[in-house]
């Protein structure tokens, strides 16, 4: 398994493993949890990806449960998480509607409760989950080089900013956001023009891509991108996700795409899309049958 240098000190898995349906298992057994991870890091996949709010702000302390009961696993894995959505759920069930707080308060509480639900003593990579509308940059830069220079954080970034978001947190710290954790798929192909990954390439920013497989879509789906996807799968011998994956990884803008699953049969086989090389010709055949058109 490739990995992505981030930092001098921290590199990722090229392949993530997402944790946001780990709440949704019928077995959230810390057994079961971690044979997840265990299946994952047979394959290299080091790093998980999670976020406060994933299971109804329950998936830290699900994942937490399985670390604590395994000596040594939280050493072998990487572990990414995210805050700044506060919604009516679970121990915000009295938030009188979804918001965002990006405030220096709420991040630092944010990042002891991750630290304390998950049974660690740092995050290795921390994400702003959402551009808010009430961004203080001043505030919310401070926090988060704070949390850096204290080790509670040893990386950070942002999830689904676009790029001038991105300029005006990043001109307000003395950290440098390493990531930006975008939706880009072949349901999601946006941007590849509308300049998101133009401008992390340009920064030589890693993205990492939630919802690589279009929410599943990709898997289930009919019409031209599935004929793409089934002859190209049958070519390499693999299935379509791995296809579909393949895709993001040929992109020159370094693309970490986040699977999530919770069947431990697909977490086995997540790392196929690394044997699949898709040359020009082939990529362009998915990103036409994406666009719906020859392109111009």
């Amino acid at each position: 398994m490739n990995r992505v240098t981030l930092t001098d000190d921290l590199t990722l898995s090229r392949l993530v493993y997402g944790m946001w349906r780990i709440g949704d298992d019928a077995d959230t057994s810390p057994a079961h949890v971690q044979a997840k991870i265990e299946a994952c890091l047979d394959q290299g996949i080091t790093t998980m990806d999670q976020a406060d709010i994933y299971g109804a702000y329950t998936a830290e302390a699900i994942m937490g449960a399985a670390l604590r009961t395994a000596p040594g696993l939280r050493d072998r894995i990487e572990i990414v998480t995210k805050c700044d959505i506060i919604a009516p759920i679970g121990k915000y069930s009295d938030a009188a509607c979804k918001h965002y707080d990006t405030s220096g308060d709420h991040i630092r509480a944010s990042v002891d409760n991750s630290l304390r639900d998950m049974g660690t003593d740092r995050i290795d990579l921390l994400l702003v989950h959402r551009p808010d509308p009430l961004m203080d940059a001043d505030d919310t830069g401070a926090a988060l080089d704070a949390l850096v220079a204290a080790g509670k954080v040893r990386a950070v970034g942002v999830s689904n900013f676009r790029p001038w978001d991105v300029d005006l947190l990043q001109g307000s710290m003395q950290t440098k956001l390493v990531t930006n954790q975008i939706e880009v798929s072949l349901a999601a192909i946006q941007p590849f023009t509308n300049g998101d990954l133009a401008f992390h390439q340009r920064r030589r920013d890693p993205v990492m891509a939630w919802s690589p497989l279009g929410g599943g879509s990709l898997m289930t789906g009919h019409g031209a991108v599935a004929a793409e996807l089934d002859a190209l799968a049958a070519e390499f011998d693999v299935d379509r996700a791995a296809v579909a994956v393949a895709f993001l990884l040929r992109h020159p803008a370094t693309i970490m795409p986040v699977m999530g699953t919770n069947s431990l049969a697909r977490i086995a086989r997540i790392a196929d899309a690394d044997k699949v090389r898709l040359d020009r010709v082939q990529w362009f055949r998915l990103y036409q049958a994406a666009l719906g058109q020859e392109v111009p």
